[in-house]
């Protein structure tokens, strides 16, 4: 798949990580509104693998498909952020959520629980967890932006083996993966277990309710209340 001269074969690798591009797209349309089209993620997405296949050099040991994954979806973050799909009222509901989360972690010393929030929202649980699945999409830019950098680079491989980069960066990436972990590993239970199947596992909603034993609408509240717990514990970052 390489020319002549040594370098990368385009053609070649856009025709075979095509179907790569339509994967990605897909994963990443599961944690979105019903307004955002598949078809202009996968657009999105090839602009990323054409920008992978000038930009890889093979000598640094990764693999090509890994390398391409993230440059697909950056594109396809970068594709969402300009088009500015996210309706103000989700970001609203989440702020609305957050807010409530860092009053009672701050009044209580402890992680609160959901009739506790649902009361600091002066809500019942059902309008809460109501609430809760109007939030759903504000989670793909507010915790996977943690994931990817501006150059499409997963969050924990960058700076890594990168002489360049700048020591002051580099520690204060360090420390925000320190606090990222520690946020995670502060969420109760079943919310820890979501964020492992749906993060690390790569599992989808659908899945991860089969697993959890509860209806797939459920699994996507409390993935926005995760969400909503993490985003509280870094507002500093």
């Amino acid at each position: 798949m390489y020319t002549r001269n040594g370098t990368l074969n385009r053609e070649t690798y856009v025709s075979q990580y095509a179907p790569l591009v339509k994967r990605v797209a897909h994963q990443m349309l599961s944690k979105l509104p019903a307004n955002v089209e598949v078809d202009d993620l996968i657009q999105a997405g090839m602009i990323g693998l054409m920008d992978a296949v000038e930009r890889f050099e093979d000598d640094h040991g990764a693999k090509f498909e890994t390398f391409a994954s993230q440059r697909i979806r950056g594109a396809m973050l970068d594709e969402l952020r300009a088009g500015d799909w996210l309706p103000r009222s989700v970001r609203r509901n989440q702020r609305t959520i957050e807010s409530a989360i860092i009053k009672l972690q701050h009044r209580n010393g402890r992680v609160p629980n959901e009739r506790e929030i649902a009361s600091e929202l002066g809500m019942d649980l059902p309008q809460y967890h109501q609430l809760l699945s109007d939030a759903k999409g504000a989670q793909l830019f507010n915790y996977d932006d943690a994931d990817v950098g501006e150059d499409g680079e997963d969050f924990l491989s960058r700076g890594v083996g990168d002489s360049s980069s700048d020591p002051s960066h580099m520690l204060a990436d360090k420390r925000f993966k320190l606090s990222l972990v520690s946020a995670i590993e502060a969420l109760p239970d079943r919310e820890k277990t979501l964020m492992g199947l749906y993060y690390e596992q790569d599992l989808n909603m659908k899945e991860i309710a089969a697993v959890m034993g509860v209806t797939e609408s459920r699994v996507c509240q409390l993935h926005s209340q995760a969400v909503a717990r993490l985003r509280g514990r870094l507002k500093d970052w």
